[in-house]
Protein backbone atom coordinates (compact mmCIF):
# COMPACT_ATOMS: atom_id res chain seq x y z
CA UNK A 1 0.00 0.00 0.00
CA UNK A 2 1.38 3.40 -0.98
CA UNK A 3 1.08 6.02 1.78
CA UNK A 4 1.90 8.83 -0.62
CA UNK A 5 -1.35 10.65 -1.24
CA UNK A 6 0.05 13.45 -3.38
CA UNK A 7 2.09 12.06 -6.21
CA UNK A 8 4.26 15.06 -6.94
CA UNK A 9 7.87 14.15 -7.72
CA UNK A 10 10.36 15.93 -5.44
CA UNK A 11 12.13 17.61 -8.43
CA UNK A 12 8.83 19.42 -9.07
CA UNK A 13 9.00 20.84 -5.54
CA UNK A 14 12.60 21.85 -6.25
CA UNK A 15 11.64 23.71 -9.42
CA UNK A 16 8.59 25.30 -7.79
CA UNK A 17 10.65 26.60 -4.88
CA UNK A 18 13.41 27.80 -7.21
CA UNK A 19 10.75 29.79 -9.06
CA UNK A 20 9.31 31.19 -5.83
CA UNK A 21 12.82 32.14 -4.69
CA UNK A 22 13.42 33.98 -7.97
CA UNK A 23 10.09 35.79 -7.59
CA UNK A 24 10.92 36.76 -4.00
CA UNK A 25 14.29 38.08 -5.14
CA UNK A 26 12.74 40.06 -8.00
CA UNK A 27 9.68 41.46 -6.28
CA UNK A 28 10.54 41.48 -2.58
CA UNK A 29 14.32 41.86 -2.30
CA UNK A 30 14.81 42.56 1.41
CA UNK A 31 18.54 43.08 1.52
CA UNK A 32 21.33 42.54 -0.99
CA UNK A 33 23.30 39.94 0.91
CA UNK A 34 25.79 38.58 -1.62
CA UNK A 35 26.94 40.75 -4.50
CA UNK A 36 28.72 39.71 -7.67
CA UNK A 37 31.25 38.09 -8.04
CA UNK A 38 30.76 36.40 -4.64
CA UNK A 39 27.30 35.20 -5.61
CA UNK A 40 29.00 32.80 -8.03
CA UNK A 41 29.87 30.65 -5.02
CA UNK A 42 26.27 29.54 -5.29
CA UNK A 43 27.15 27.76 -8.52
CA UNK A 44 29.82 25.76 -6.67
CA UNK A 45 27.24 24.66 -4.11
CA UNK A 46 24.79 23.72 -6.86
CA UNK A 47 27.44 21.65 -8.66
CA UNK A 48 28.45 19.88 -5.42
CA UNK A 49 24.82 19.11 -4.61
CA UNK A 50 24.16 17.72 -8.09
CA UNK A 51 27.20 15.45 -7.71
CA UNK A 52 25.94 14.25 -4.33
CA UNK A 53 22.51 13.56 -5.82
CA UNK A 54 24.03 11.51 -8.66
CA UNK A 55 26.25 9.62 -6.21
CA UNK A 56 23.18 8.82 -4.08
CA UNK A 57 21.24 7.77 -7.16
CA UNK A 58 24.11 5.53 -8.27
CA UNK A 59 23.96 3.70 -4.95
CA UNK A 60 20.32 2.85 -5.65
CA UNK A 61 21.27 1.46 -9.07
CA UNK A 62 24.09 -0.57 -7.52
CA UNK A 63 21.66 -2.02 -4.95
CA UNK A 64 19.18 -2.85 -7.76
CA UNK A 65 16.39 -0.96 -6.06
CA UNK A 66 14.01 1.77 -7.15
CA UNK A 67 14.91 5.40 -6.89
CA UNK A 68 11.36 6.46 -7.80
CA UNK A 69 10.14 8.59 -4.86
CA UNK A 70 6.52 8.20 -5.97
CA UNK A 71 6.66 4.42 -5.47
CA UNK A 72 8.77 3.72 -2.37
CA UNK A 73 6.81 0.50 -1.90
CA UNK A 74 8.88 -0.93 -4.78
CA UNK A 75 12.08 -0.62 -2.76
CA UNK A 76 14.04 -3.88 -2.79
CA UNK A 77 17.04 -2.96 -0.64
CA UNK A 78 17.88 -0.62 2.20
CA UNK A 79 20.75 1.64 1.10
CA UNK A 80 22.85 2.81 4.07
CA UNK A 81 26.33 3.45 2.66
CA UNK A 82 27.92 6.54 1.14
CA UNK A 83 26.04 9.74 2.03
CA UNK A 84 23.27 7.59 3.54
CA UNK A 85 25.60 7.13 6.55
CA UNK A 86 25.05 10.82 7.43
CA UNK A 87 21.49 11.50 6.31
CA UNK A 88 18.59 9.23 5.44
CA UNK A 89 17.73 11.58 2.58
CA UNK A 90 20.87 12.74 0.78
CA UNK A 91 18.99 13.43 -2.46
CA UNK A 92 16.62 15.76 -0.61
CA UNK A 93 19.53 17.34 1.23
CA UNK A 94 21.09 17.82 -2.21
CA UNK A 95 17.93 19.60 -3.36
CA UNK A 96 18.09 21.85 -0.32
CA UNK A 97 21.74 22.65 -1.09
CA UNK A 98 20.80 23.38 -4.71
CA UNK A 99 18.22 25.88 -3.44
CA UNK A 100 20.78 27.33 -1.02
CA UNK A 101 23.18 27.80 -3.92
CA UNK A 102 20.40 29.34 -5.99
CA UNK A 103 19.68 31.76 -3.16
CA UNK A 104 23.36 32.73 -3.02
CA UNK A 105 23.35 33.24 -6.79
CA UNK A 106 20.27 35.47 -6.56
CA UNK A 107 21.98 37.51 -3.87
CA UNK A 108 19.22 38.95 -1.67
CA UNK A 109 18.05 37.56 1.64
CA UNK A 110 14.44 37.08 0.48
CA UNK A 111 14.95 33.70 -1.25
CA UNK A 112 16.47 32.20 1.89
CA UNK A 113 13.22 32.77 3.77
CA UNK A 114 11.61 30.03 1.66
CA UNK A 115 14.15 27.32 2.57
CA UNK A 116 12.50 26.31 5.88
CA UNK A 117 9.18 26.02 4.03
CA UNK A 118 10.83 23.72 1.46
CA UNK A 119 12.15 21.48 4.25
CA UNK A 120 8.72 21.39 5.92
CA UNK A 121 6.80 20.65 2.69
CA UNK A 122 9.19 17.92 1.56
CA UNK A 123 9.22 16.35 5.04
CA UNK A 124 5.44 16.39 5.32
CA UNK A 125 4.52 15.42 1.75
CA UNK A 126 7.35 13.04 0.84
CA UNK A 127 9.70 11.95 3.60
CA UNK A 128 7.27 10.95 6.35
CA UNK A 129 5.12 8.83 3.99
CA UNK A 130 8.30 7.22 2.58
CA UNK A 131 9.48 6.41 6.08
CA UNK A 132 6.20 4.67 6.92
CA UNK A 133 6.53 2.48 3.85
CA UNK A 134 10.18 1.69 4.58
CA UNK A 135 9.27 0.75 8.16
CA UNK A 136 6.64 -1.66 6.84
CA UNK A 137 9.04 -3.08 4.26
CA UNK A 138 12.24 -3.42 6.30
CA UNK A 139 10.96 -3.47 9.88
CA UNK A 140 13.62 -3.51 12.59
CA UNK A 141 16.48 -2.94 10.15
CA UNK A 142 14.96 0.37 9.05
CA UNK A 143 14.04 1.36 12.61
CA UNK A 144 17.65 0.77 13.71
CA UNK A 145 18.87 2.83 10.74
CA UNK A 146 16.42 5.58 11.67
CA UNK A 147 17.79 5.69 15.22
CA UNK A 148 21.37 5.84 13.92
CA UNK A 149 21.03 8.39 11.08
CA UNK A 150 19.14 11.68 11.05
CA UNK A 151 16.41 12.56 8.58
CA UNK A 152 18.18 15.67 7.26
CA UNK A 153 21.57 16.60 8.67
CA UNK A 154 20.46 17.87 12.07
Amino acid sequence: MNALQLKIPPPVYLLAFAGMMWAADQWLPLLELIASPWNQLGLVLIAAAVLMDFWSLGLFFRAHTTFNPIHPERTQALVTQGPYRYTRNPMYVGMLIILLGWGIWLGSISPFLLLPLFVWVLTKQQIIPEEKILEQTFGDAYLAYKRRVSRWLW
